[in-house]
This record gives C-alpha cells, sequence and structure tokens, in this order.
C-alpha cells in the first residue's frame, strides 16, 4: 500500500542511530510499505571526506554510497513496522550485515542529489534482504544486494 510520504526528519533520526557526518538520508520521497522506499541525499562539498578523496576533483566514497544505500534499507523495514504498528512499538532496530555484488558504474559529486532505492526481496527470520540502486537523476551510481540484521536479543 502506498503511504503518503510525510515522514518527517525527526522520524528519521528516530529510526536510525547514524548521526553527522554518517547520517546519509535526507529525505523521504515515497514509501511503499514492506516494498519499497526512495530516499535523497543532497551531497555537499563541505563534507569531510572530500578534502582526502580527492582534492582536484571530489567523489563521494563507494563504501560511503553504500551505507547511504543500507540506512534507505533500514527506514523501509522501521518506517514499515512503525506504520504497521500504528505508531513506535519499541525499540527494535536492524544493522547493515553484508553487500553482495555491489557495482560502482558512475561517481556521484558534490552539488548532485543522490537518489537512493530499496526493494525488499526476502527475510530470514532476522534477517532481511534488499535489492538497491543509488542514480544521480537518470545516471545509474551503484546497485547491488544489501542484507540487515536484527539487533541480538530483539527479536
Amino acid at each position: 500500500m502506498n503511504q503518503p510520504c510525510d515522514v518527517t526528519r525527526e522520524e528519521i533520526l528516530d529510526l536510525l542511530p547514524h548521526r553527522a557526518p554518517f547520517l546519509f538520508v535526507d529525505r523521504v520521497t515515497r514509501l511503499d510499505i514492506d516494498r519499497h522506499i526512495t530516499a535523497e541525499r543532497d551531497i555537499r562539498a563541505d563534507e569531510p571526506w572530500f578534502a582526502g578523496h580527492f582534492p582536484d576533483r571530489p567523489i563521494l566514497p563507494g563504501v560511503l554510497v553504500t551505507d547511504a544505500l543500507a540506512q534507505t534499507s533500514g527506514l523501509l523495514w522501521g518506517l514499515s513496522r512503525r506504520r504497521r504498528a500504528g505508531g513506535d512499538d519499541g525499540v527494535r532496530r536492524v544493522f547493515f550485515l553484508a553487500a553482495a555484488n555491489m557495482k560502482y558504474m558512475s561517481p556521484a559529486v558534490p552539488g548532485e542529489t543522490l537518489t537512493m532505492t530499496a526493494i525488499a526481496e526476502r527475510s530470514y527470520g532476522t534477517l532481511f534482504s534488499y535489492t538497491v540502486e543509488a542514480s544521480v537523476g537518470r545516471r545509474a551510481v551503484a546497485k547491488g544486494t544489501l542484507t540487515l540484521a536484527l539487533t541480538e536479543g530483539t527479536a
């Protein structure tokens, strides 16, 4: 069921344990509970990694693109759970466990908006698999499969 995208910044902060400079989701633009999410990240020139990656040609590191996709997947899990429960129903969290078949096709640079999508594929008890893709406009930046896991003692 496609939900109106009324996800606030506070809700993103409540669901993700990340904080600046490692919070890589600025906003959610689409949510289809338990199925699909689209989120965005504005890439800013003043971010600390650009000083060394690379000073003459700043490129968002692929590992950070992957983490942004993991955060997006975590939001799909958390927002879906919260919407089904009709509000906050506890402190269960998922964490990034594994990446498979990640491919990096094109760099993302300051001044661009990274669009991230995650599609829920399978769940195995406390493990959740997502097909993910990052793009800038129509240009694919990265894609692959990520696995998230519920934290110990929260199942």
